[in-house]
């Protein structure tokens, strides 16, 4: 705890009893929409409102603690802030995990075909995972 206490404060966020859990659950979870997240909340601050959960997410974005990983056709998940990767997709159970893989390649070819300075890649990768293939 004592890790996101200073990650927090590193981050100009007050280590608040409610932000010590969010980031807790997402280390533990990987990846989560709010609904769930609210429900996690609940177990352990029987009277937060979802209000207080978007407030934080939302502050915690912001502040570059967490990120926002927006997933086509679905509702955005959240994960705790790492270095760049991408992002897949299991098409039929949901799963999403982590992979890095080098995308500078990807980001010099569209730059030089489209003449459009790229300064932000989110890519997810869409397919079956081991277990549903």
């Amino acid at each position: 705890m004592n890790n996101y206490i200073n990650a927090l404060r590193e981050h100009n966020l007050k280590a608040t009893p409610q932000r010590l859990a969010i980031a807790d659950i997402l280390h533990t979870k990987g990846h989560i929409a709010i609904e769930p997240l609210y429900e996690v909340m609940l177990k352990k601050f029987s009277s937060i409102s979802l209000a207080t959960i978007y407030k934080n997410i939302n502050l915690m974005v912001a502040n570059s603690f967490i990120q926002e990983v927006k997933i086509p056709h679905a509702k955005s998940l959240y994960e705790l802030t790492k270095d760049a990767h991408s992002h897949l997709l299991c098409q039929k159970c949901g799963e999403v995990t982590d992979i890095t893989v080098d995308l500078n390649s990807v980001i010099s070819s569209a730059s030089q075909k489209s003449q459009f300075k790229i300064e932000k890649l989110d890519l997810v990768l869409s397919g079956l995972c081991k277990n549903c293939q």
